[in-house]
C-alpha cells in the first residue's frame, strides 16, 4: 500500500512535465512563427535566409531577389531593413571574444579552436550605417540548458554561428545586384509636339 502515494507522486510529476514540455514548444513554435511574420512583412515575402536567436525575440532575414536583408527584435516589433550591400561584415564571439570574422573584402578568419564549455555565444552582423551600425543576435546564454528544448548546446551555437559566417562571405563575395537600365526607345518613336498638326499647315 505504501507504492500507492509513490506512484501516484511519480503519476502527477511526469503530468506536470509533459505540460510544462508542451508548453515550451508551444512557445518555441509561436516565437518561430511571429518572426517569420514580421520579416516577411518588411521584406515583402518569406525570408530566403533567416537566423533567430531563441528566447530573446531576434532574428535577421535575407531577400535576395530584392537584396535586401533585416533585423527584427522585441518578437517582430521593431524591425530595420537594410540593402545587401549594406552588410559590411559579421564576427562571431565567445564569451565576449571575437573568435571568427569576415569583412567585405577582406579574407575570412575562420574559427580555429572549439570551446565546450562557453557561457555565450553572439553573432553580430555589421551595416555599414552609423545610426545602427551592427546587429547581435545571441545565440547560446548559459541559463539557456533550462530555457530551452534541449536540441542545442554551446557546442551546436558555435557551429550554427560558424555555418552563417560561411553564408555572410557568400552573401558578401556576391555583391549588389546589376542596376536595371531603363527602357530607351529612339528618337523616331517619341513623340513631338506637332505630331497631331496637318501637312499643309
Amino acid at each position: 500500500m505504501k507504492e500507492i502515494p509513490q506512484l501516484l507522486l511519480l503519476v502527477m510529476f511526469a503530468a506536470v512535465a509533459v505540460t510544462a514540455a508542451g508548453s515550451l514548444v508551444a512557445w518555441y513554435m509561436q516565437e518561430v512563427h511571429t518572426l517569420t511574420r514580421a520579416l516577411k512583412r518588411v521584406l515583402g515575402g518569406r525570408p530566403d535566409a533567416m537566423i533567430i536567436a531563441h528566447g530573446r525575440g531576434r532574428a535577421a532575414g535575407f531577400n535576395f531577389a530584392e537584396d535586401t536583408c533585416a533585423v527584427a527584435w522585441d518578437n517582430g516589433d521593431w524591425c530595420l531593413i537594410y540593402q545587401i550591400d549594406e552588410l559590411a561584415g559579421a564576427e562571431v564571439s565567445v564569451d565576449g571574444i571575437v573568435v571568427a570574422r569576415v569583412f567585405r573584402n577582406e579574407p575570412r578568419k575562420a574559427l580555429e579552436q572549439t570551446l565546450p564549455n562557453a557561457d555565450r555565444v553572439t553573432l553580430r552582423l555589421i551595416f555599414d550605417d552609423p545610426h545602427h551600425p551592427d546587429f547581435d543576435l545571441d545565440l547560446w546564454v548559459a541559463d539557456d540548458e533550462v530555457r530551452r528544448r534541449g536540441e542545442l548546446t554551446s557546442m551546436g551555437a558555435i557551429k550554427d554561428a560558424n555555418r552563417w559566417m560561411a553564408r555572410a562571405e557568400a552573401i558578401l563575395r556576391r555583391g549588389p545586384a546589376p542596376a536595371v537600365a531603363p527602357p530607351s526607345f529612339s528618337s523616331s518613336d517619341q513623340p513631338t509636339l506637332f505630331d497631331d498638326e496637318p501637312d499643309d499647315l
